[in-house]
This record gives C-alpha cells, structure tokens and sequence, in this order.
C-alpha cells in the first residue's frame, strides 16, 4: 500500500504559495509515496500540483479531489495533461461530483442527474487524456474534439464514489476510487467488493482504492477524538458522508478516525492494506494537550512508507 499525505487538508502547511510548495518537497524527502491536494476555497489543486511537480522528482501528487460540475470536461482533460508533463508523469487526476449544497446553493448549476453527470463526463474526459478524438452527444455534454499536449502521459483518473452506483460506475470507467469518511468496515464490506467486482466485469485491471482517512498519534485519546469531531463536523452533516457512516456504524467522523499509540495506529493502517486499500491518504490534526502529536503522526507514516508496507 502506498502511504500518501494530504496537504492543505489541516496538518499545518497552508500558507502561501511557497509554503504550500516546501509542504511537497518535504514530503518527498521525508519519503511519502504520494501526496494528495483537495480543490476546495484556496489554491487551485490542479495549478499547485503541477508546480509541485517542478519541485518534487520522485512524489506522486493528486488532487482529492476535483469538483467536475464547473469545469467543462475538455477544460479539465487540457489543465490534467499539463500537469502531467508538469511532473513527468507523476500526476493523478482525481474527480468527483461535490455536494448537492455546493453545487446548487452556491454555484447556481444544476445537481439533479448526478450519475448521469459524471457516466458523460467520463465518457468525454478519458478519450480526451488519451488524446483520441471525441464524437459524444449526450445530455449533458455534445463534444467535438481532440488534444494533443507534448510529453504528457496519459494521468490515472480516480473517482470520488461512495454509493453503489458511483462505485460501479468508477470500477467500470475510471482506474479507482477516492473515498473519505469510509471507515475500515463500509470499504472492507461495501466499497472494495463493488467496485473490484464492477471493474472485473468491465474487463478492467483491478481498481486503485484511495482512502482518506483523519490520524493521530497520540496518548490522548480522547482529546484527539474530541479534535476529529469539531475539525471534521461539517462532514458528517454531508448526505453522501453521512451515508457511509452509517454503513460504518459510526455516529460521527471522530469514531472513524485512526487515533492512538504509534503500534496501534500501524496496526490500522496495516490492517486497511489487508482489506484491499491500496493507497492510504492521512490527514493529519492537531490534539489539544499533545502539541507533538502532528509531528509523531508525520514521522511514523513516512516510516511506513520507507518500509514497502
């Protein structure tokens, strides 16, 4: 399992643009395999990703992910090409559909069809990355066209799908699955049977399941607790978060969070490559009382990267 790290996710290094760009070069040299950038009310995650990769030799880097909905497929597929030649290739590009009150309440689009939305968004985004010409006439999107970026592999695509239709619709057209407030149960049980199971089907190599998930290494077990549920409380008020955590069985986004001593948080992590997980994203949070915490949680994971896990 490749062991990533979310940055500008609340572990310490927003900032401004330079910050943000050492938080990467860090990160590469601490040995992270990957390090994963949300596109939320900031910086552009796309934009950063490539400047992270004029920086970085080694570090995958991927958004987690990329609102679709108000940025034209064609528009996404030239900004993910760029990024990739940005980084030679070390770019992943990943999607997802947001939240009904973002994309409706604020940006004024419509939220009605998201299946639909995200089946013709594919369907136009992937040709388009392989630089094929696209003929697609849909609902949503008619589009004629094609591109060609010098020196820019063709970046995975992952999709952001919690729900047994997203999942099946991810294991039949994308490379995987980003999921975020799954604990260990919903992915072993739900998410990694449905979309293996769908890729299968497809004909498709087996899908890379990319999970998110808040840690901390620490003695304080309940502070931290107490910490993961104000930092992460918007998300259990979410429909699709809230969704998963009920098939976890977790009252809030704190009781699926990876919280304790350093051989029990390996434990967990360990345990989540067991179950299929093959990419861990961390999101480091600081624990009142453990001011060492963040650094502790940090150290060991770039162990665990180190080591091959």
């Amino acid at each position: 399992m490749k062991i990533g790290l979310g940055i500008g996710a609340g572990i310490g290094e927003e900032g401004n643009l330079g910050q943000m760009l050492a938080a990467f070069e860090r990160a590469e040299n601490a040995g992270f395999d990957a390090a994963w950038m949300a596109n939320v009310f900031a910086f552009d995650a796309v934009m950063m990703l490539a400047l992270a990769g004029r920086v970085t030799s080694r570090l995958e880097v991927g958004t987690f992910v990329v609102p679709t909905y108000p940025r034209h497929p064609m528009a996404l597929a030239q900004q993910a090409l760029t990024a990739s030649a940005a980084t030679n290739g070390r770019f992943t590009l990943g999607i997802g559909l947001s939240h009904k009150v973002v994309i409706e309440n604020m940006l004024g689009l419509d939220y009605s069809k998201p299946v639909r939305h995200m089946r013709e968004y594919l369907s136009v985004l992937t040709p388009l990355l392989s630089g094929e010409q696209v003929m697609y006439r849909g609902e949503e999107y008619r589009v004629m066209a094609r591109l060609a970026v010098p020196d820019a592999p063709k970046p995975p695509v992952i999709v952001a799908a919690l729900g047994p239709q997203m999942l099946r619709l991810a294991g039949k057209l994308a490379d995987g699955t980003a999921t975020w407030m799954g604990g260990a149960r919903y992915l072993r049980e739900a998410a990694i049977p449905t979309i293996r199971a769908a890729a299968a089907e497809a004909g498709r190599p087996a899908p890379r399941i990319v999970s998110g998930f808040p840690i901390a290494v620490t003695s304080r077990v309940d502070n931290a607790k107490e910490a993961a549920a104000k930092v992460y409380a918007n998300y259990g008020a979410l429909p699709s978060y809230r969704a998963v955590l009920d098939v976890e069985g977790a009252p809030g986004p704190a009781d699926i969070a990876i919280i304790g001593s350093e051989e029990e948080v390996e434990a967990q992590v360990r345990q989540l490559a067991a179950d299929g997980v093959t990419d861990f994203n961390a999101s480091l949070f600081a624990v009142e009382g453990d001011t060492a915490a963040r650094d502790r949680t940090y150290e060991l994971l770039a162990g665990l990267a180190k080591a091959g896990i």
